[in-house]
Parts: structure tokens; sequence; C-alpha cells
């Protein structure tokens, strides 16, 4: 088996959100957070026939990294990675299940409060943003036809504030609150909805791609 670009990118994202993974029979891929509050899950085009764990996702991609073309054979306690020669080759051991971090379920998406698309650009505007101003609260609230995004410590009412508009669609009086930290996803354009039940849901929009992550909202969301 070899793993394709997308696949590797995907792993490395997930590295970033959870360090240990566990891959199941098929063409899934989901991570968590150790705080329970970022939930991935991909679809690629790999599939897997068992299940297995690996415990340090970033070291296993470096090993990958050591040849330019990997072939990936599965055994019960171990892949062997080799290069296509032949000449080369790595033995790395799977993990115990029971010491990995791993979703036991699915998240069902509440009907959303509010929906809008998150690009790519306005992403990296609100995370400059946040580096510039060292705030790290995302707070959403409903305009005139618009959903407004603000940087802002709202611990701080006179914090200095970056905001921009994007179009959307919402219902009732708002102000959702995200932890800037958590948006640890892959860049690109996303479709995003968010629940009063303090959880959003990121789409990314790109064909051939299925991604989604789910955030918690801050308990300092509010909703009538």
């Amino acid at each position: 088996m070899n793993l394709s670009t997308d696949t590797l990118a995907i792993l490395k994202n997930f590295s970033e959100i959870n360090n240990n993974i566990l891959f199941k029979p098929g063409s899934k891929l989901n991570t968590i957070s150790a705080m329970k509050n970022i939930l991935a899950e991909a679809t690629i085009t790999e599939k897997f026939d068992t299940e297995f764990g690996i415990y340090d996702l970033s070291e296993f991609l470096s090993v990958l990294s050591l040849f330019d073309t990997t072939n990936l054979k599965f055994d019960e306690t171990h892949v062997t990675v080799g290069d296509v020669s032949g000449r080369s080759k790595i033995k790395y051991f799977f993990s115990d299940i029971d010491m990995l971090t791993s979703p036991t379920k699915a998240i069902e998406m509440p009907n959303p409060e509010v929906k809008f698309v998150l690009d790519q650009d306005t992403l990296g505007r609100i995370k400059k943003a946040a580096s510039a101003l060292g705030h790290d609260q995302l707070s959403i609230t409903p305009g005139d036809g618009v959903i407004t995004l603000t940087v802002v410590d709202i611990d701080n009412a006179t914090s200095n504030t970056y905001s921009i508009d994007v179009p959307g669609e919402s219902t009732g009086d708002f102000n959702f609150i995200l932890n800037i930290k958590n948006m640890q996803m892959i860049p690109g354009n996303y479709d995003v909805s968010i629940s009063s039940r303090l959880i959003s849901q990121f789409s990314l929009i790109q064909e051939g791609v299925d991604l989604t992550y789910w955030l918690a909202l801050e308990k300092t969301s509010t909703y009538k």
C-alpha cells in the first residue's frame, strides 16, 4: 500500500490535534484532542484491512518521509515500510490500543442556527490578527445580512479587536465564542455550521476530499 499526498497531509494535520491515532478497517480516519474539544474525520482513498494503533504519529510520518516512494506491508504486530526497490526497509511496531486516545462515537450535528462559508483568506486573517493582538477568542455575532467574526479578549471590555464580515444566514440573537487555538484545520475553504448546543462543524470544500472538523464552543457563548 502507498499513501497519497492528500492522506499524508491529513495525517500530519491530525498529528497536531492528537499525536496518536487508531486506524480501523475501511477508509475513514478520525482523531480527537486530549481535551475532547476537537474531533476530526476524513474519508481517504486508501482502504485498511486491519485495526492498528500508532502512538507517535509524528514519528511515524517522519519514518515515511525517509523514502521517496513508500511501500507499506502490514502484519499482525507491525508494518514494514520500504522503498520500491526493496533495498531498504523499517519495521515499525503498532501500539497497544488501550494506550491511545480515539473517538468512541460519531457526532450527530444538531440543526444549526448559523451557517456561513469561511474561506482560506479570511481564516488566515483571523489567525494573523489573533497573533498580533495576543487574543485567542473568536466572537461570532449576527449582522445586517452578514455574520461578524471578531478577534477579541472577552474578559476585557476595552481590549483591541479585529472584525471581518462574511455572508451567511442565522436565526436568533447570539454571541458564539470559539477558541482560535482549536481552529487547527488544514488550509482551505470551509462550510461552517454552528449550533446553540455549543458545537460547530467545519466541512472542507474541496473536490475529492471528504474532511470535517467539529469544534466545541466556549461555555461563555450565548443564544436567545
